[in-house]
């Protein structure tokens, strides 16, 4: 791997059944850096997403994150690299209905050796920088669609990841609350180094990234 690349992909392809989703891309990501991935409704950029951050294996090619080629690993492997080294952030919040805002953000540390207090003690210093510190005992039907964002912001960072994914992480949310978001995520690149790949289909919001890669028809032409 190329010194400061963090993730990379090569030659990858992604079919379902006849249809080709993903057609033979090559991208990277250096470390620390900030990267849009934009294009249409359809065009790929999501299931490329989920190849680079190991949700799904590629028909062909492969993925380094940090030097690993995580195409290789089995599912036991690969599900512990994921806890350990990415983040996630999901168009949907993907929060747990029954869980309050502060287990939400603890839940990746469940499988790791830790005390409930350093557990507790992590889960509260990020949502009070999420400004989230009063919100940390409601369920997520109590919160508002801005603010389980944060909760799932706070979440994806709680394993300090290497890359942090974003799907359409404003898609749900309105305009000035959308903009809010990428305020936070702007920051926290800033502020932690943490490189970023988010996919987006609002070109405005992709001007705030570092780096903007183009989709169209499962390939990258820009």
């Amino acid at each position: 791997m190329n010194n400061g690349t963090i993730l990379s992909g090569t030659n990858l392809s992604k079919k379902y059944g006849d249809l080709e989703v993903v057609k033979h891309v090559t991208i990277s990501i250096n470390a620390g850096e900030f990267v849009c991935l934009v294009g249409k409704s359809g065009c790929g950029k999501t299931t490329l997403l989920s190849l680079l951050s190991g949700l799904e294996r590629p028909t062909t090619g492969e993925v380094k994150l940090d030097g690993t080629d995580i195409t290789k690993a089995t599912e036991d492997q690969l599900a512990l690299f994921r806890r350990e080294n990415v983040g996630f952030i999901f168009q949907s919040f993907n929060l747990i209905p029954t869980l309050t805002a502060w287990e939400n953000v603890a839940l990746p540390l469940f499988p790791i050796k830790m005390s409930g207090d350093e557990r507790h003690r992590r889960a509260t210093e990020l949502l009070e920088k999420m400004e989230l510190g009063h919100r940390m005992d409601h369920l997520p039907a109590a919160l508002s669609g801005g603010e389980k964002q944060r909760v799932a912001i706070a979440r994806a960072l709680v394993n300090n990841p290497k890359v942090l994914f974003a799907d359409e992480p404003t898609g749900n949310l309105d305009s000035s609350t959308g903009d809010a978001i990428m305020e936070i995520l702007t920051k926290l690149h800033t502020e932690k180094g943490v490189a970023i790949l988010m996919v987006t289909h609002e070109v405005e919001l992709a001007k705030t990234s570092q780096r903007l890669i183009r989709m169209h028809d499962g390939q990258v032409i820009a």
